[in-house]
């Protein structure tokens, strides 16, 4: 093995898929892509890292509710785009082309042209380590949008999308949590 600097330590572990993150401040619709998120447990509780830097932080903070949009990989070039522009001078929803679809319990919207969303609600700020944690109130799936691979970031400036599925389930079964 040769030595890696530890500095980029963090891409050796990615952490999930690259998601967009919408939220809704007065009439303003905004959206955000956040690379280092996270799920715990078997519960509908997420966690990402974002902080005052990101434009969408301060209503994320102010509102307490979001939408975690999960992007396939047919996205890649929009969700890029995203995340190196501000919503403080562009309307991302009209550059990228994205159709807000609103929320049923959140006013934050959903994204029609992802392959998921979930409703969210701020359960905790992590402020030591900029971390929003968040209890997802609905979830939805396009079972028609034809992509289904997820983006991953590798934190170099490249991607990873997901490749196939393994069915371990019949092994796992005692391990798993009811209804899974």
């Amino acid at each position: 093995m040769r030595q890696l600097k530890l500095s980029r330590a963090f891409t050796l572990i990615e952490p999930g898929p690259v998601v967009l993150v919408t939220t809704r401040d007065g009439d303003t619709n905004n959206v955000m892509t956040i690379s280092w998120t996270m799920v715990m447990d078997f519960t509908p509780v997420f966690a990402l890292t974002t902080g005052p830097w990101n434009h969408s932080f301060a209503a994320l903070k102010r509102t307490r509710e979001c939408v975690i949009a999960v992007p396939a990989v047919d996205l890649l070039d929009r969700v890029v785009g995203i995340g190196t522009c501000s919503g403080t001078d562009t309307d991302k929803f009209a550059k990228f082309k994205l159709t807000a679809v609103p929320g049923k319990l959140v006013k934050a919207p959903l994204i029609k042209e992802c392959v998921a969303n979930i409703e969210c609600k701020v359960v905790d700020l992590v402020d030591k380590h900029n971390i929003v944690v968040l209890e997802g109130v609905a979830a939805y799936v396009d079972p028609t949008h034809k992509e289904k691979r997820m983006i991953h970031a590798v934190g170099d400036g490249t991607f990873v999308a997901d490749g196939r599925r393994f069915d371990r389930r019949k092994m796992m079964a005692s391990k798993l949590p009811e209804g899974l």
